[in-house]
């Protein structure tokens, strides 16, 4: 049997961490035979390696010489305290030592060189921003040859090949296959534990790419579709994906059991699960995905299926996303004229932004759609642009947005069964005194989303998170 486990920040943040990494991966190994690892760059808080790298960058775009200095410093002790902590001097301590010197020099170069020119390119960004995992990597599978497992660091720039969108590129799976598949399967019938950097890519031609941040979920079910794994674990600091965000309401728990689809509707609004692509690679392999926590191995965690297994349920999960605007195209004049709605998101897709949420009254008057409040005035002028005729005839009266607002959305596949759900949650809100905005609900029924303003979110988490304690969903 193969398994895919990778390792988020947390559980390579020192050396504690990776050593208690590494005994789950040997433990781990003895149950399943064939284990790859995939690991994120070193993230314990307050210190998380991709950040520095990225702060240090923008630094040197500044002319900031003495801060990036400063951050190389920060990352070379970080680094040797793991090193020192984990391997025996008589072992490979030094070898492993030159080897991070050299990323650290070689990252004090890429800042030297951006500094000079002026110029910080996201080709640029993505070669520096990979170098955290291909140092965590290092030490990790040191530490595994260590305690008596042929383990092997392989930087994912061999065997994820991508297109050249840099800073969240696309794997191009038909040369990854070629790419992985000969390289990993022979590792593997070696008994070597593969160590492979998350995050990263490469394209034809070899250039250095990252899959956008939080990208080593996406690389760990990249490399289970490649090699047909039986499952894909990702190890994260939390039991699981949890009903809600703890933080908002104490009394969140981990959820059993959750779909594809459900996991997806959460990650894409703001739920901190999981990369949004890592479903597709599962997806389309029929692979079951597993979060565990590290710090509480023992715990099951929630395993990601295709369909629903267990009780049937309604209410799943509750989850917001902040920091939003709500635009309107509204007027009178767009009753019944076609192609209105054709134009208006067309405009958007000019504009390279991504719509989160759609409503649109029946009577055609209006149509209003979230999206990032950063966005917002670049939106409405090009719709501005757009409607321009529209706008001087009052067939379209105006284009306006409502800022802070935040999308709350209910995510359960049971709720395509269960009557009442909506109702519920609407008594709920009303009883607290939440007003909701706008409403979008598809019509698989697997989530509603509600708009609210921004100083409704916290309240409108906690009342509907209400209905799922004490309604046993």
């Amino acid at each position: 049997m193969t398994l895919v486990m990778k390792f988020g920040g947390t559980s390579v943040g020192n050396a504690r961490a990776m050593r208690e990494t590494a005994l789950l991966i040997e433990a781990t190994k003895d149950e399943w035979g064939k284990v790859v690892v995939v690991a994120s760059g070193m993230g314990s808080k307050p210190v998380k390696v991709t950040d520095l790298l990225l702060d240090g960058a923008q630094a040197a775009l500044k002319g900031d010489q003495e801060k990036y200095m400063n951050i190389a410093e920060q990352m070379r002790l970080v680094h040797f305290e793991a090193i020192d902590g984990l391997l025996e001097p008589e072992g490979e301590r030094q070898e492993i030592l030159a080897e991070i010197e050299s990323f650290i020099e070689h990252y004090i170069a890429f800042c030297d060189a951006v500094r000079v020119l002026g110029e910080l390119t996201p080709r640029a960004l993505d070669a520096i921003g990979g170098m955290g995992e291909q140092m965590s990597v290092r030490i990790l599978a040191a530490f595994l040859r260590q305690i008596g497992h042929n383990a092997q660091a392989i930087d994912a720039t061999e065997l994820i090949a991508t297109d050249n969108v840099f800073q969240n590129a696309n794997p191009l799976m038909t040369q990854t296959v070629d790419w992985s598949t000969l390289r990993l399967q022979r590792l593997l019938d070696e008994d070597v534990i593969p160590v492979i950097t998350g995050f990263i890519g490469a394209t034809l031609n070899g250039v250095t790419t990252t899959l956008g941040r939080g990208g080593s979920d996406y690389s760990a079910a990249i490399i289970g579709q490649v090699l047909d794994a039986d499952e894909v674990w990702i190890w994260t600091d939390v039991d699981g994906v949890m009903t809600t965000d703890p933080r908002l309401v104490p009394d969140a728990r981990s959820i059993p059991i959750l779909t594809y689809r459900e996991v997806s509707e959460l990650a894409y609004y703001g739920a901190r699960v999981l990369h949004p692509k890592t479903m597709r690679p599962c997806i389309e392999n029929d692979i079951p995905l597993r979060i565990k926590n590290t710090f509480n191995p023992d715990h099951p965690g929630t395993v990601i299926v295709a369909n629903g297994q267990g009780r049937n349920g309604g209410i799943k999960a509750v989850t917001a996303i902040r920091h939003l605007n709500l635009i309107t195209v509204e007027g009178t004049g767009m009753i019944g004229i076609p192609g209105i709605a054709a134009r208006t998101f067309g405009a958007v897709a000019d504009s390279e932004v991504s719509v989160l949420l759609i409503s649109q009254a029946s009577s055609e008057q209006s149509i209003c759609f979230a999206l990032p409040e950063d966005r917002a005035p670049s939106v409405i002028h090009r719709l501005q642009g757009e409607f321009e005729a529209e706008l001087v005839n009052r067939d379209i009266d105006s284009i306006w947005g409502m800022e802070d607002i935040s999308i709350v959305t209910i995510v359960g596949a049971g709720m395509r069964g269960t009557p009442g759900i909506s109702g519920q949650v609407f008594s709920a809100l009303g009883d607290s005194g939440v007003n909701v905005i706008a409403i979008a609900q598809g019509s698989s029924e697997c989530s509603i989303s509600i708009v609210v303003s921004a100083g409704d979110t916290a309240e409108a988490v906690k009342q509907i998170h209400g209905l799922i304690t004490s309604h046993g969903y």
